[in-house]
């Protein structure tokens, strides 16, 4: 039988039951979110239903906290290379010989690429990025822009090599940085198509003995 007796005077009420604290946005989290999603899908093939799904947040929310998918898609590229590239890049910078720096730049990518830090996209954001259309220039030119930093540290490096007399004053640096470039692009792409750590290894492995070749031929041969 249902008990419809009430508290008396003297025995407590039942406390009401609030709606509670609304969850406080987390903006570095959601970029975090918004980056892997562009990451994985790329800028055209990811739409504003994706992002709101994979930040948890709605429109509103994300036009109030990025102004704009262009405009999120230009923090992410930074989130990018703030968080993710220096897992590839750091130890290369701090490598005694312009050798050594390319040999752990193409270890520690394919370490990165071959899924040593847990489940993330396959592939580099930067390498694998294509933004087309009209309208979209300017993330293009941030796209080329980024990618040219890369270029600008190998080269720096080897043109550091060349005064230290580690490499010959004969070898084509630019091109020299355009081949670890290439080689840095196409084991993004491997890992994108499910390439092992070992096979990028592999590829690192044989891209060194290109680059010894190079710089050995060029002492030997007096540049020719």
């Amino acid at each position: 039988m249902q008990n419809n007796a009430r508290p008396t005077s003297g025995e407590p009420a039942p406390a009401a039951r609030g709606r509670g604290r609304p969850r406080a946005f987390d903006r570095d989290a959601a970029l975090a979110e918004a980056t892997r999603l562009f990451w994985a899908k790329g800028y055209e093939a990811t739409s504003m239903a994706d992002l709101t799904k994979a930040m948890g947040i709605g429109s509103p929310s994300l036009y109030a906290a990025f102004g704009s998918k262009d405009a999120l898609y230009a923090e992410a590229l930074d989130y990018y290379a703030r968080v993710w590239q220096p897992l590839f890049w750091k130890r290369c910078q701090s490598a005694a010989t312009a050798r050594e720096a390319i040999q752990w730049l193409l270890e520690d990518l394919a370490a990165v690429l071959g899924g040593a830090y847990g489940d993330i996209p396959g592939g580099c954001m930067v390498a694998l990025s294509s933004v087309t259309g009209e309208g979209h220039e300017h993330l293009d030119a941030l796209v080329r822009s980024a990618r040219a930093v890369g270029l600008d540290l190998l080269k720096a490096r080897f043109a550091r090599a060349v005064a230290e007399g580690e490499i010959p004053a004969t070898v084509d640096i630019h091109a020299l940085a355009r081949f670890v470039q290439t080689v840095q692009n196409g084991m993004s792409i491997l890992a994108r198509d499910g390439a092992s750590r070992a096979e990028l290894e592999a590829v690192a492995r044989i891209a060194m003995a290109g680059f010894d070749a190079q710089v050995g031929a060029d002492q030997g041969t007096g540049g020719r």
